[in-house]
């Protein structure tokens, strides 16, 4: 399991409305800290997976131009009332999936598609903050409504090319490039500024540009599928917190699928298939003020860490290898577990260490 070390930060990709007045003055400086320039070219990480062999530019070109007028037209801009992001037309009966950030607290929404300028009316089906994934639903859907083709999430490798499309700084129907740089990324959101906290697994990073009014939109492979959902970008607070060029992550196809197809099929999430402790814990810190667990507040009548022993007061310092410190490191901890698996839960309870096989539940 990958996580993003502290020194790194992610942040969404959701534009405030506020913003979208200067957006199109970049060489004015109006991009700001919202506006991140990440550049195509990124050092890839992570072991790659021979590629094909190298093309002629002209057909490239070909490649490239073909999958921007396959998938383009099926990428949304979403305006939130309060901010912009993007979405993907998910199915033939309107609906677009997109991030729970992007959506927010709202119910209603105003949507442009690439092909035109007309705004269509959309309604909110249900979001899922947990794994930062949502579906809306336009409330009369146009002819010639085309929906994204998703691919394999199996077959994404390391140092594939792929375009990200969306509306970033308000820009609709925008396309960068860029590859994939690593895959199998543990990212967790922050909370501050409408974020959703969420702990995300198995997210696809790349260098392809993604910025503020990116997230929701699609992270494309040539062969016109969709593979991801661009969500966050790296920022450093080393560089005053201005973003990391060339690291951005976005949510897998398989998990968009999943979470997707539940909401459709029964208006929320019933298989989450993220693992949980089934408790309510608060970070503590040692002596210097350094975190150093987290305590249980309150156990989960029947539930996994009470079936396992565990009960409040005590506080968890390791899941298997995994050290804990945080509430966050805790969920990143157990990001790469299933429900039902068993980990080993390591936690002081008074003066003494002690371990505890635990059956994990779900979120």
């Amino acid at each position: 399991m990958d996580a993003i070390h502290s020194r790194r930060r992610v942040r969404r990709l959701l534009l405030p409305l506020s913003a979208g007045v200067c957006a199109i003055a970049l060489v004015s400086g109006c991009s700001g800290a919202n506006a991140p320039a990440a550049g195509p070219d990124a050092t890839a990480s992570g072991s790659a997976q021979a590629g094909p062999a190298a093309k002629a530019d002209g057909d490239l070109q070909s490649e490239y131009q073909t999958a921007i007028n396959d998938v383009l037209p099926s990428v949304v801009q979403i305006d939130a009332s309060e901010s912009l992001g993007s979405g993907v037309v998910y199915d033939a009966k309107g609906h677009i999936v997109t991030n729970a950030h992007v959506v927010g607290d709202e119910k209603t929404f105003k949507v442009t598609v690439a092909t035109g300028e007309k705004v269509m009316k959309a309604s909110l089906v249900a979001a899922y903050p947990e794994q930062d994934l949502a579906v809306i639903k336009l409330d009369d859907v146009p002819d010639g409504l085309r929906p994204a083709k998703f691919g394999d999430s199996e077959k994404v490798a390391v140092g594939q090319i792929v375009l990200a499309m969306g509306s970033p700084l308000g820009l609709s129907s925008s396309v960068t490039q860029g590859i994939v740089s690593a895959l199998g990324r543990t990212v967790s959101e922050s909370r501050s500024g409408g974020g959703t906290g969420a702990t995300i697994a198995n997210m696809v990073q790349t260098s392809a540009a993604i910025n503020p009014g990116n997230s929701g939109g699609a992270l494309v492979n040539l062969d016109s599928q969709v593979i991801g959902i661009p969500t966050l970008a790296a920022s450093d607070p080393q560089m005053g917190d201005s973003a990391a060029p060339g690291i951005g992550f976005a949510i897998p196809a398989s998990m968009v699928r999943t979470v997707a197809d539940q909401i459709i099929k029964n208006g929320k999430v019933t298989d989450s298939g993220r693992a949980a402790l089934d408790i309510t814990g608060r970070t503590v810190v040692n002596d210097d003020y350094r975190p150093a667990g987290v305590a249980i507040v309150s156990v989960q009548n029947g539930g996994a860490a009470d079936k396992a022993g565990l009960r409040a007061g005590d506080i968890i310092v390791k899941v298997d290898d995994t050290k804990v410190t945080t509430i966050t490191s805790l969920s990143e901890a157990l990001a790469g577990h299933k429900p039902g698996q068993k980990a080993k839960v390591t936690y002081t309870r008074g003066s003494s260490q002690k371990t505890a096989e635990v059956t994990l539940g779900e979120i």
